[in-house]
């Protein structure tokens, strides 16, 4: 945004060194690093502040579609009742899970939670 050269850079700091004077220039520059730090602090909160907005208004957008599709999915696919078309599809996977999925005893950590299978 602002490119500022060495040759600028060296005459700022003539012009700077002429105006102010070489005996108060340590103190100008103190006073300067010090407006600069405090600008630069506040703009880093407020960029801190522009951002939680920005993932704010995002998180609220995503969970805004989340529902839609939750909903369309809900409308498009009611829940079966339990002897329903679509039990039979169902009974093969359970029974495979049941036999395949459970690991031996010596496999096993003790950390690991043990989940139940669902009905078949």
């Amino acid at each position: 945004m602002f490119d500022v050269g060495a040759s600028e850079l060296l005459l700022i700091v003539i012009v700077a060194v002429v105006v102010i004077g070489p005996k108060d220039m340590p103190r100008a520059m103190r006073t300067a690093g010090r407006w600069i730090g405090h600008m630069r602090r506040i703009s880093g909160h407020f960029r801190a502040g522009i951002d939680a907005m920005v993932r704010e208004a995002e998180l609220e957008e995503m969970e805004r579609k989340w529902r839609e599709q939750n909903d369309a999915i809900m409308k498009a696919h009611p829940q079966l009742p339990q002897g329903g078309p679509g039990a039979e599809e169902m009974a093969p996977l359970s029974a495979s899970a049941e036999a395949g999925a459970q690991p031996s005893e010596e496999g096993r950590h003790e950390s690991e939670p043990q989940l139940p299978l669902p009905p078949p």
